[in-house]
């Protein structure tokens, strides 16, 4: 049977496509008309031209699928028209979800993400059970997503839905084609263009592994259960130091206080509405990286048998692919 995926032309996507193919599935990609394909280069999928708000394109997709996979997403941390992104992600998610069940499908993964679960006070890693609302959530992109994660698990509970969610960390890696923020970040560092940081932490994982993730809740997952996929938690400090050692770069040294940063980000902003570009700093990543976002995976390693490898060999095959494919001038 196949097994149709959407957002495999994107970072997780193609990734997670790979390890599809690889365990031997035949497999359905749902592509935008105007997506950029390169990640799908050289690898043997079935192309479903459709679109996450055009319905009918989804029922085409889903007909005579056994499994879904749905990883696709409109990932900015800022954008100057958010209805789009609140289409996509909720509204999307949501025909998507319906038109699967419409056709019978046994077994969906539905990829979220830690941006939709609460943070500890103290920093400590969080899990699956931290408490969060949408009041917490900061940004479009946060809020979508917490929203898109609740139709998913109302389907689920109200109408049986057989889903398992994952909340992938940072993932971090090759064909990070875009890039995402993060791969932004990495390449402006890894070019020597970084040279100051802020006090802030994440998650790191590598996006292969994220995607092994995605096949073991399929095989393994409980419907209706979040399976957090990340790595190590490491601040940005560390993140630059070891982007550093791996280009044989001084990490930076200067530290800038939060605040002396969001008027910058809000020049950042209005220069991108003029400009009609994407701003590197945002206020919204500003006022995210005042806290550290920590995470557990512990919950996926004991029910999944999920073991992602170090986050450095992650940064390192991230910073080499970007190399090879000309990213750092």
């Amino acid at each position: 049977m196949t097994v149709l995926i959407t957002g495999a032309s994107g970072f997780v996507g193609s990734a997670v496509l790979r390890h599809l193919v690889q365990a031997g599935h035949r497999v359905r990609a749902l592509v935008r008309p105007d997506s950029d394909r390169r990640n799908l280069d050289g690898v043997p999928v079935e192309i479903a031209v459709g679109d996450l708000r055009d319905r009918a394109s989804l029922e085409r997709a889903a007909a005579g699928c056994s499994g879904l996979f749905h990883v696709a997403a409109d990932y900015r941390l800022w954008t100057p028209k958010p209805d789009g992104m609140y289409q996509t992600n909720v509204s999307g998610t949501r025909e998507l979800m319906l038109a699967a069940a419409a056709a019978g499908v046994g077994r969906i993964v539905y990829t979220s993400s830690v941006a939709t679960l609460g943070l500890t006070a103290d920093g400590t890693p969080a899990d699956e059970t931290a408490p969060a609302a949408i009041d917490d959530m900061i940004g479009h992109y946060k809020r979508s997503k917490f929203l898109a994660e609740a139709e998913v698990l109302k389907l689920a509970e109200d109408e049986g839905l057989p889903v398992v969610i994952v909340n992938p960390s940072t993932p971090v890696g090759p064909r990070d084609i875009k890039p995402t923020p993060t791969g932004r970040m990495i390449v402006e560092a890894a070019a020597g263009r970084m040279p100051a940081f802020v006090d802030t932490g994440l998650n790191l994982v590598h996006v292969d592994d994220v995607a092994a993730g995605h096949l073991l809740a399929y095989e393994r997952g409980a419907v209706g259960e979040r399976y957090i996929l990340g790595g190590d938690n490491m601040t940005l400090r560390e993140i630059l130091r070891d982007i550093a050692a791996i280009t044989g770069r001084r990490p930076p040294r200067v530290r800038l206080p939060h605040g002396l940063v969001v008027p910058i980000a809000y020049v950042a902003e209005a220069w991108a509405r003029l400009g009609g570009g994407e701003p590197f700093v945002t206020v919204d990543g500003v006022r995210m990286a005042r806290k550290l976002m920590f995470f557990s995976s512990q919950k996926a390693r004991d029910a999944l048998g999920f073991r992602p490898r170090p986050a450095a060999e992650a940064l390192r095959d991230a910073v080499e692919w970007y190399r090879l494919n000309g990213y750092l001038g």
